[in-house]
Order: structure tokens, then C-alpha cells, then sequence
């Protein structure tokens, strides 16, 4: 039986240590904080972790992920409401090891996109980050966020309505990919 427990550990860190830089893209796109993604990464792989037999034999165990970080994601938004609205400091927006890869991390204004995505309700931010920074489909992203397609549309385009009545982030909202 130790020899199973291992095999299933061994199996949770190598998916844990493939998925880490993206978990925390997407956590910090929700949160806006680094250490607020941090935690909520640790929080999401903390249930995973007790359910990974049954999340690995799903067809595709990045869906059970995301889905977990945005009920965690929502259930901590729904404890904190307060501090949650409270404004950010552009410093706060900033994550301290920027992803090599990252879109957004390359355009010169990407601490005013992260702000304006900051002052998005948290529905409509978690529409407009899985939709367009991890480019899931509708149908995926309503799977994820535990709502109807026409909410994810909506919420979406609430969104990105949101973001390019900010001035000079319109031409980053059209220009960037974000669309």
C-alpha cells in the first residue's frame, strides 16, 4: 500500500511541478496579488491533493483544477468583500518574477491593464481572464466558472466594455489580443 501512496504522489508532483507557472498566471490574473496567488494556488492544490485519485482519472484534470481555483477563488472573494474592494496600490499589481513567456508582461503598459483588471467585479474578471489569457472556449470557461455560456458572454463583454472606457488602455484592450 506504501508503494501505491508513493506512485500517487510521485503522479500529484509531477502534474503539481508541470502546471505551477500557468496555476499562477491565472491566480494572480484573479487576485491581483502575488501572495494572494500564491495562496490561492496552495489552497487549490491542498483540495486537489486529497482528491487526486479521482481527479487523475478524470479525461482532463486541468479542468478539475480550474474549476476548484475559482469556487476557491469566489469562496475567499465572498469572506473578504471588504478587503477585497479595498484600491491597490500599482505596486501591489506587480508580480515579483515575471513569466518569460507572459503576454501582458511585455507590453509597456501592463501595470495599467492589471489595474483596470483589479477594478473588475470579481464575475466579470474571472470571465475576461479565462476567455481571453487562457483563450478557453465559452462552454469551457461557463464549466469552470460553474455558470450558463450566455453568463460567461455577458460577463465577458461587461468586462472588456469595462476595460476600454479606461483612456489609453482602448488601444492595449483592441491591439493586445484582448478583444
Amino acid at each position: 500500500m506504501g508503494d501505491r501512496k508513493q506512485a500517487r504522489d510521485a503522479e500529484f508532483q509531477s502534474f503539481l511541478v508541470g502546471r505551477w507557472p500557468r496555476l499562477m498566471r491565472t491566480a494572480f490574473l484573479l487576485t491581483g496579488e502575488q501572495h494572494a496567488a500564491e495562496d490561492l494556488v496552495q489552497t487549490t492544490l491542498e483540495q486537489v491533493y486529497v482528491a487526486w485519485r479521482r481527479v487523475a482519472s478524470t479525461d482532463d484534470p486541468d479542468t478539475y483544477v480550474r474549476r476548484v481555483m475559482i469556487n476557491a477563488h469566489a469562496r475567499r472573494h465572498r469572506r473578504r468583500l471588504k478587503e477585497f474592494l479595498a484600491p491597490r496600490t500599482d505596486s501591489d499589481l506587480v508580480p515579483e518574477v515575471p513569466d518569460s513567456g507572459d503576454r501582458i508582461a511585455q507590453a509597456d503598459d501592463r501595470g495599467a491593464l492589471l489595474t483596470a483588471l483589479s477594478q473588475l467585479p470579481p464575475r466579470q474578471r474571472e470571465a475576461v481572464v479565462l476567455r481571453y489569457w487562457e483563450d478557453l472556449s465559452e462552454s469551457q470557461a461557463a464549466e469552470a466558472m460553474g455558470c450558463s455560456v450566455g453568463s460567461v458572454k455577458s460577463n465577458a463583454a461587461k468586462g472588456l466594455a469595462k476595460l476600454r472606457a479606461i483612456p489609453g488602455l482602448a488601444e492595449t484592450v483592441t491591439q493586445g489580443g484582448w478583444k
